[in-house]
C-alpha cells in the first residue's frame, strides 16, 4: 500500500491494527542478461546453451539442419537473416559455436567451410566485441559415439575380440565441453564488467594423451580389457595434416582467474559413455 510516495504496511498485534510507513525500498527486478548461442545443436553448443541457462541467463540457441523445438533455425551464411535475428533478440553476448571442425571435411568442402568458419564468423564479430576462445579436441555428452573423435574410440574399446591399432604419435589434450562451456560463461560475465577483455584466449585440459592412451584410459574406466588395442607409432595417414603436439598456451586465460579447472579424463569420459554400455535401457532414458 502506498500514499503520496510513501510505502505503508499493516502490522497486526492482539487487539490492535497499525498502519505504519515502510522505509524499505522495493527492489527493482533486474532483467537477466541475454545470450545468443549459435550452433546450439552441436556437441559444444548444447553444453554452452545449457551452461548459460543454468547460470540465470536468458539464452537463445540457433541451429540449421538439426534445429529442434525451442531452438531457432538460422543459416549463418545468410547475413540478412543473421542481422535480423540479432536485431530481434538484442543479445548482450553472442557465443559463436557453429563451425566445421573436422579437418578432413574442410579439405573436401573448402568453400562451404570458409563461408561458415570465416565469413559468418567475421560478420558476427563485427556485430559485437570479439573474444576468441581456442580449444583442443573436445568430447562430452554425445548423442552418438561418433560425434566426437574421443568418444568414437569406444567402438574399438568394446570390441575386445578384434585387434585395433590406435595412433600413438600425435599428442592431444582431450577437453570436456562442459568445462569449455563454464569458461565461456565466466569469460562473458567478466567481459561485461571489463570491456577491455578482448582478443584470443586458450583453454585446455592438462592431460596429454595419444588416441592409444585415450583408448586404454577408457577401457580402464569401464573395467574392460585393453590388450586388443595396439599402439601405432608411425605418423598416421590423413587427408589433412595435423600437428604432432596440439598443446595450447593457456596462461592469458589463467591470469583472469575465472575459477574453472578441467576435470579428470577418467571421470568425465565415464559420464559421457555410460549411456552406450551394453544395457541399452540407460541410453533410452537419456536421449528418448
Amino acid at each position: 500500500m502506498s500514499c503520496a510516495g510513501a510505502h505503508l504496511k499493516i502490522e497486526f498485534s492482539p487487539g490492535h491494527v497499525h498502519l505504519v510507513q515502510d522505509d524499505q525500498e522495493e527492489e527493482e527486478e533486474v532483467p537477466a542478461p541475454r545470450v545468443l548461442v549459435t550452433g546450439a545443436t552441436g556437441l559444444l553448443g548444447r553444453a554452452v546453451l545449457r551452461e548459460f541457462q543454468n547460470g540465470g541467463w536468458s539464452a537463445t540457441g540457433t541451429g540449421l539442419r538439426r534445429a529442434r523445438p525451442r531452438l531457432l533455425r538460422c543459416d549463418l551464411t545468410d547475413e540478412d537473416a543473421v542481422r535480423g535475428l540479432i536485431q530481434e533478440y538484442k543479445p548482450d553476448v553472442i557465443v559463436h559455436c557453429a563451425a566445421e571442425r573436422r579437418p578432413d571435411v574442410v579439405e573436401r568442402h573448402t568453400e562451404a567451410a570458409v563461408n561458415l568458419n570465416v565469413h559468418a564468423t567475421s560478420m558476427l564479430a563485427k556485430e559485437a566485441g570479439t573474444v576468441v576462445l581456442r580449444v583442443p579436441v573436445l568430447f562430452g555428452e554425445v548423442e552418438w559415439v561418433m560425434e566426437s573423435a574421443v568418444t568414437s574410440l569406444w567402438l574399438k574399446v568394446e570390441s575386445s575380440e578384434e585387434t585395433s591399432t590406435l595412433d600413438h604419435v600425435q599428442q592431444r589434450f582431450p577437453t570436456d565441453v562442459r568445462d569449455v562451456a563454464a569458461v565461456c560463461r565466466a569469460l562473458s560475465e567478466r567481459a561485461r564488467q571489463d570491456p577491455s577483455i578482448r582478443g584470443i584466449f586458450h583453454f585446455s585440459a592438462k592431460e596429454q594423451m595419444t588416441k592409444y592412451e585415450m583408448g586404454v584410459a577408457i577401457a580402464q574406466a569401464f573395467n574392460l580389457p585393453s590388450h586388443h588395442l595396439l599402439p601405432l607409432t608411425e605418423q598416421p595417414a590423413a587427408s589433412a595434416s595435423r600437428p604432432i603436439n596440439s598443446q595450447l598456451n593457456c596462461s592469458r586465460l589463467e591470469m583472469l582467474d575465472l575459477g574453472v579447472q578441467p576435470k579428470p579424463f577418467s571421470s568425465t569420459i565415464t559420464d559421457c559413455l555410460w549411456p552406450f554400455t551394453a544395457d541399452k535401457r540407460w541410453r533410452q532414458t537419456v536421449f528418448h
